[in-house]
């Protein structure tokens, strides 16, 4: 397991990072928010240890740019900031956990196996299938009766959850949480615009289409006769 920890204080990076490499932890260190944001987009980690308060780049930025880009490796937010509204603007904005400074290294790597646990349960599942559309979760491929779809990030995220789902109808909140990782305004238009993509993908050119728009609730994935 690989874990990237993005911390400016030089004595609690250290801290972390040596406890984390005595339990057998492969780990990448850096103190600037930029460097963090750039190593999470290049390497693949398994989790990301991020603090707030960052030179470069501010820990809640990196958080939404991550997010916002389709990346979904779990974020644990350690942070001196302890209020409660801190902590769910952190939640809400893509954070998987959030642990407040100062705090004991034994509760950290409780965290962090939790979350690892929950990501490595995810991540048995190597594909998903329905109706003959197939996404491969480990390439990030799909197709339709053997014909390849090429997906950007935010529509495999999207593809993903309505597979996950099929014959639910999801509402432009729960998408919006889930792909953009953050709540935007509840009038913008970019889930649509997201449906819109996905669906010339997966349903142009094929004669029963799959994901449909229920007016005024949401959208769902489902094979109608």
């Amino acid at each position: 397991m690989h874990i990237l920890v993005v911390e400016d204080d030089q004595s609690i990076r250290e801290f972390v990072r040596h406890g984390l490499e005595e339990l057998n932890f492969q780990v990448t260190a850096c103190a600037d928010g930029k460097l963090g944001y750039q190593l999470a987009c290049q390497e693949a980690f398994d989790l990301i240890i991020l603090d707030l308060m960052l030179p470069g780049m501010d820990g809640m930025e990196v958080l939404r740019r991550l997010r916002g880009e389709g990346h979904q490796t779990p974020v644990l937010i350690l942070s001196a900031r302890h209020s409660v509204d801190e902590r769910v603007l952190g939640l809400q904005s893509g954070a998987d956990d959030y642990l407040v400074k100062p705090f004991a290294f034994a509760e950290l790597a409780a965290r962090c196996q939790t979350l690892l646990r929950r990501q490595s349960s995810a991540a048995s599942i190597e594909s998903l299938c329905y109706q003959g559309l197939t996404l491969d979760l480990l390439t990030r491929e799909a197709s339709r009766d053997g014909q390849r779809i090429e997906l950007k990030p935010r529509e495999f995220a999207l593809l993903k959850l309505l597979m996950t789902q099929p014959g639910r109808v999801l509402s432009k909140t729960i998408i919006l949480e889930h792909v953009w990782g953050f709540q935007f305004d509840p009038q913008t238009n970019v889930v649509d615009v997201l449906v819109c993509r996905l669906r010339s993908k997966i349903d142009k050119g094929f004669s029963a289409p799959l994901l449909h728009t229920i007016r005024g609730v949401g959208y769902v994935l489902r094979h109608e006769r």
